[in-house]
């Protein structure tokens, strides 16, 4: 009978280990406010805009590409439904335009990407630059705050039975890209492009359409994530969605060592973004400086990935 050795342990569950981990430090340093459903619910909203913006991210990395340009997408995305919202547009429209332009924005990423068969990080950092003059142009650099009606602050800000929509917001979306993963012929294609594109093409799988068609939809989750973002501020700021650009990324590289061995895959991209979101609530409640809190994330990251990787060579 095989057995596991500590290493394998390691490789298979030591991010889940180290968030439990972490929430039982937090727990125990402050039960007062940390160890709530109050605060437990507060984790929730918080979390729910990185883990929509980072399921783009996950199904960019699952054909072996990167998308530098969701950060800025989502700042785009974020002034053009405040700015619709305070032009009084259909709520329902603030949030579908956004994401449409986004689409297509994403398209021409990766058509670009596909056409010229250039590096997508550089396509992408350069989209990243280009979306980010227009934004700032489009705004005057300031940030739109003035006449954004309440019933757009409405998704944002309103329970549920004491459930954020933001949050419900977030789980149904996790369910239907987990579902569209796993079970669906887009999402096997998608994983079967990042295994091996050329065997991909070979066994008749249209390679260009479907990496197009990913950039497009990471980019509308992306805008998405950041009209849901000036909802929640009732605000909306030229450079706003930037901050959750490395923040996507890490969730998903985090997700990588859980479930699915190296593989991106949409609930190791939720639990990643929930120990980002559970580190970064328990730090705020300690008070721990910013810059600090910075430092700590980025070495856990760094110490997860690694840790994945010792039972990885150990097993070659």
């Amino acid at each position: 009978m095989k057995t596991l050795d500590f290493k394998e342990i390691l490789k298979s569950y030591g991010t889940i280990f180290a968030g439990i981990f972490i929430t039982i430090v937090f727990s125990v340093l402050r039960p007062d406010a940390f160890a709530t459903i109050s605060n437990l619910v507060n984790i929730s909203r918080q979390i729910s805009l990185l883990v929509v913006i980072a399921i783009g991210a996950t199904l960019v990395m699952s054909i072996d590409e990167f998308d530098l340009s969701v950060g800025a997408m989502a700042s785009l995305g974020g002034v053009l439904a405040a700015r619709l919202a305070v032009n009084n547009i259909p709520i329902f429209l603030c949030f579908l335009i956004p994401m449409v332009v986004a689409f297509f924005i994403g398209f021409i990423n990766g058509w670009i990407v596909t056409r010229f068969k250039v590096l997508s990080f550089i396509i992408t950092l350069a989209m990243s630059t280009i979306l980010g003059g227009f934004t700032f142009w489009f705004t005057g650099g300031a940030t739109i705050f003035e006449n954004i009606p309440k019933s757009f602050k409405f998704v944002g800000t309103t329970n549920i039975l004491g459930v954020p929509i933001l949050s419900i917001i977030m789980i149904l979306i996790t369910i239907l890209f987990w579902f569209i993963m796993r079970h669906m012929s887009f999402g096997r294609k998608l994983y079967a492009i990042g295994g091996n594109e050329i065997a991909s093409e070979v066994s008749g799988i249209d390679v260009k359409k479907y990496k197009i068609l990913t950039f497009a939809i990471c980019a509308a989750l992306a805008a998405f994530t950041g009209a849901l973002m000036s909802s929640r501020l009732g605000s909306a700021h030229p450079r706003g969605g930037d901050g959750l650009f490395l923040q996507s990324y890490a969730a998903v590289f985090l997700g990588r060592t859980i479930f699915k061995e190296g593989v991106p895959n949409i609930w190791g991209t939720f639990v990643g973004a929930a120990i980002l979101g559970i580190l970064a609530n328990g730090l705020t409640i300690l008070q721990v400086p910013t810059f600090m809190q910075d430092l700590i994330t980025g070495f856990i990251i760094i110490a997860a990935v690694v840790v994945q990787k010792i039972g990885g060579h150990d097993s070659d």
